[in-house]
């Protein structure tokens, strides 16, 4: 069996500060556009960094030896939280001290990276307390956490939001059990809220299954969907194409390079267009990168620190 991608140290859960909805009319912090890169043919390749512990800039270290591309095309901030406010029994958007630093010091944290041609998007998690993706108690409900979302990624200048259905203990300080309408209604406002910005589905949870409610259904309004187990090949059960699907998953110097490069020949011989990978830390990983990057674009990888 298969361990949960999650074996993560949840210290997102645990940290000082959090932000509640943020003020409408936020004024957006807007990225340096991105240089020119080395065109790269193959699947777009995805690295969480849990920034509780590693910086978001390892991703930027990381190019082809042949052609000089990124090896990675999505970085994902990991990870924001949806809390539940007890008071006004609304769910609200917290940051941890790690995140909160990412997002204060983007222009040294984030910018870099999207100057390279790297997409940066926020990943939002349970976080234990009831409050999740699949049981807002109303549309309304809904739509004001899909602008809490939508004004975080104008306000930091990101590329998008990441949906992680765990952790959530739906229930917990008397919530709802995860009902049909409510991640349709989330999605349905997040990408009129955003309509060129990222939307990824990390396919665990309630909210994975819940895709479609009164004749709406959202799968087309996600950019990306992948596989949550690491070290294994699963298809998304959403019906996107090809193209925008990761079934293999990995995480890096904790599944074999030979797992990696299995998946990653896999991902190119059945025509997936994405390949996952968690835990991207600070040391130089290049045996392990290059793994998956001989097999995804026929090149080893270089690191430079």
């Amino acid at each position: 069996m298969f361990t949960p991608v999650r074996s993560r140290i949840r210290t997102a859960a645990l940290a000082l500060s959090a932000i509640t909805a943020l003020a409408l009319g936020a004024t957006a912090t807007t990225g340096a556009a991105a240089a020119p890169t080395a065109a790269k043919q193959g699947p777009t390749s995805v690295a969480y960094v849990e920034v509780n512990n590693n910086s978001m800039l390892n991703v930027g270290k990381y190019t082809l030896a042949n052609g000089g591309g990124n090896v990675f095309d999505v970085a994902v901030i990991f990870a924001a939280n949806i809390n539940y406010d007890t008071g006004t029994k609304a769910a609200t958007l917290y940051f941890n001290e790690n995140v909160q630093r990412v997002l204060d010091n983007a222009a040294t944290q984030i910018r870099p990276l999207q100057q390279k041609g790297i997409k940066v998007v926020l990943s939002v998690l349970g976080n234990h307390q009831g409050a999740g993706f699949a049981n807002f108690p109303s549309q309304q409900a809904a739509s004001t956490f899909a602008k809490t979302l939508s004004d975080t990624v104008a306000k930091y200048g990101l590329d998008g939001i990441d949906f992680d259905d765990e952790y959530a203990e739906y229930g917990n300080n008397g919530t709802g059990q995860p009902n049909a309408s409510s991640f349709v209604y989330l999605v349905s406002a997040l990408r009129a809220n955003m309509p060129g910005k990222i939307i990824s589905l990390y396919n665990i949870g309630p909210a994975a299954s819940r895709l479609s409610y009164g004749g709406v259904d959202i799968t087309s309004k996600f950019d990306y969907a992948w596989n949550p187990y690491y070290g294994s090949w699963q298809v998304p059960g959403i019906a996107l194409p090809k193209s925008k699907l990761s079934p293999a998953a990995v995480q890096i110097g904790g599944t074999s390079q030979s797992t990696a490069a299995s998946l990653a020949r896999r991902t190119v011989s059945e025509g997936y267009g994405v390949y996952l990978t968690y835990n991207l830390d600070g040391a130089n990983r290049t045996a392990d990168v290059s793994a998956f990057t001989r097999e995804l674009y026929g090149s080893d990888a270089r690191y430079t620190p």
